[in-house]
């Protein structure tokens, strides 16, 4: 039988292609995972709300996209934060005031979701939850309250902080929060919630935000460990570091009330929120004066 013959070729390929080459599948999925950990270390990755801190913008139960490269990279960037903590930034540049993005406190691992308030060189000062900035207060407007759904990611429990639990059409129970919009120095405009006055979070003393720093703060202003809140009581303990700054908040992907199920694939459709899919998280800009 020569090698030319038909039946020694089929055989000689039934031979080549019974065996796996498991070096060639395992290289595979080591560059697949490589891939994956480079675009979610370095161009943008998926983010949870997992708190009230950002309401009335992002609900807890939110998934969204953030990127990484708006501000460029840091120690912060990489998956995980495997890296240890270093100064500075590769190719950096400021967020600007009102942009939402991610940190990681100073001394920790975890990441938050904030608002920038203050940039550089700004005198930042609260006076009864009002805003100063370099000496003048901030436009701040009373809008309209603003009804949530009730669900388990939005509870509403009477008393505190939650909000004023209301009944809708259909006996549906809502969440009625008090909104004042503000207006930042160079036009970001954007909705926050504040319950009333709390001299813990609504009051402080003129500061200026050093270089390389900004000021961060959360939306719900009593439900918010921010730039306010000392380190030891989970906040992030004054203006942060720039190269702590992980990301810039894009879009929600879609968002959950917290009633899905890992073993039942009905609830993962029966528990998406409707219309939070493909919000834009940049805030508004408020026109010309």
């Amino acid at each position: 039988m020569s090698a030319s013959d038909p039946v020694f070729s089929m055989k000689t390929k039934q031979k080549t292609q019974a065996g796996t080459d498991w070096w060639g599948e395992t290289k595979a999925i080591f560059w697949l995972i490589l891939a994956v950990l480079a675009f979610h270390s370095f161009i943008a990755k998926p983010f949870y709300i997992p708190s009230e801190s950002m309401m009335p913008v992002l609900l807890k139960g939110d998934r969204l996209v953030v990127s990484k490269y708006p501000f460029g990279w840091s120690w912060v960037s990489p998956s995980f934060h495997v890296m240890p903590p270093t100064e500075g930034r590769l190719l950096g540049r400021l967020p600007e005031r009102g942009d939402i993005v991610i940190v990681t406190p100073p001394g920790q691992k975890a990441d938050y979701i904030k608002r920038v308030i203050g940039l550089p060189g700004d005198r930042l000062e609260m006076i009864q939850g009002l805003l100063f900035i370099n000496g003048k207060a901030i436009i701040r407007q009373k809008r309209p309250d603003a009804l949530f759904p009730v669900d388990p990611n939005v509870p509403c429990q009477p008393g505190g902080d939650d909000g004023e639990r209301v009944s809708g059409t259909g006996g549906q129970a809502y969440c009625r929060l008090p909104i004042f919009r503000e207006t930042l120095p160079g036009g970001s405009s954007y909705d926050t919630i504040d319950m009333g006055y709390r001299p813990d979070v609504d009051d402080f003393a003129e500061l200026t935000v050093p270089v390389d720093h900004v000021f961060l703060m959360g939306d719900n202003r009593d439900r918010s460990a921010d730039s306010r809140v000392a380190l030891e009581n989970q906040g992030l303990g004054g203006p942060v570091p720039f190269e702590n700054i992980g990301g810039r908040a894009e879009i929600i992907t879609f968002s959950l009330d917290g009633t899905s199920e890992y073993l039942n694939p009905i609830s993962w459709f029966s528990a998406l929120r409707s219309g939070r899919a493909g919000n834009s998280l940049h805030p508004a800009q408020a026109p010309a004066k």
